[in-house]
């Protein structure tokens, strides 16, 4: 039933990604669109947002399933000038749907949850990847803790 809801939404991001618009490492076994992966991280990494989203919509036409272009979605939505994080959330949610120990992902969607000042959110985050990869060498874990801990001393 989750996996029907998941291939509905992906057709109607579909639509949404042709008409306009991270950074991870990949979580999973290379996926079949993993060069233009990595050509969208490079864009992303120089901030060339309309080239990521190129590419990244590449990347999801060869394969639509992919956490790691879900995940680079949500974070292109997020951090580009005009953010839209209610698309920055739908992906975050489908790259968990299609892997729900994706540390990206729940490192992203908790900085996510940040920005709209639900820290209870991004703690459930921030607990997930210390039950998926610790808190003492996870990178994810630690800088998802280090926004929190941000975001608390900006509330003082």
């Amino acid at each position: 039933m989750v996996r029907i809801c998941c291939i509905r939404l992906l057709v109607v991001l579909l639509a949404l990604v042709t008409q306009g618009h991270a950074r991870d490492l990949p979580s999973a076994p290379a996926s079949a669109a993993q060069g233009t992966i990595d050509q969208a991280r490079a864009a992303i990494d120089k901030q060339d947002w309309a080239g990521a989203r190129t590419r990244l919509t590449e990347a999801l036409a060869e394969d639509p399933a992919s956490a790691d272009v879900h995940n680079l979605l949500g974070y292109l939505y997020r951090k580009q000038p005009e953010r839209d994080l209610a698309k920055a959330f739908l992906h975050y949610r489908l790259a968990l749907g299609f892997d729900p120990r994706h540390r990206g992902a729940h490192e992203y969607i908790g900085e996510a949850y940040l920005q709209e000042n639900r820290l209870a959110d991004a703690m459930r985050h921030l607990e997930a990847l210390e039950a998926i990869c610790g808190n003492r060498t996870c990178e994810e874990y630690a800088d998802l803790s280090a926004a929190i801990t941000r975001y608390r001393e900006n509330r003082r």
